[in-house]
């Protein structure tokens, strides 16, 4: 039996702020081919957390955190991967349940809550 999920981790391939979030927003407008966060590509749009995909986060049995790339050293100490990516931590176990090749396959809302719930 696998040990229940303490925590989903979306890290995201952008760095966090407000003045980098509205060039990822131009950099989504202007180029979306090029945009290197495939995970906030899925999730956002323009503006906004998509609401599907807010909605579906609101119904997880477990708390959720959103790390961007410039904050993963502080807040998932130790762990080194490609990115975007989702992380399971259970206890002390950390996971990449869905990596960055698998995330820029995905490409919907839909196919990406299908994604997790397979998984979880």
């Amino acid at each position: 039996m696998t040990a229940p999920v303490d925590r989903l981790v979306f890290v995201y391939n952008a760095d966090g702020g407000i003045a980098q979030g509205i060039m990822d927003s131009v950099h989504k407008l202007v180029s979306p081919g090029t945009y290197a966060c495939s995970l906030c590509a899925i999730t956002h749009g323009v503006l906004r957390m998509d609401p599907k995909w807010r909605a579906w986060l609101a119904t997880l049995p477990m708390p959720v955190a959103f790390v961007h790339k410039d904050e993963l050293a502080v807040a998932l100490p130790g762990l080194t991967i490609a990115l975007p990516a989702v992380v399971v931590e259970r206890g002390a176990m950390r996971t990449v349940v869905v990596d960055a090749e698998r995330l820029a396959s995905l490409g919907s809302v839909d196919a990406l809550i299908a994604e997790l719930e397979r998984l979880l």
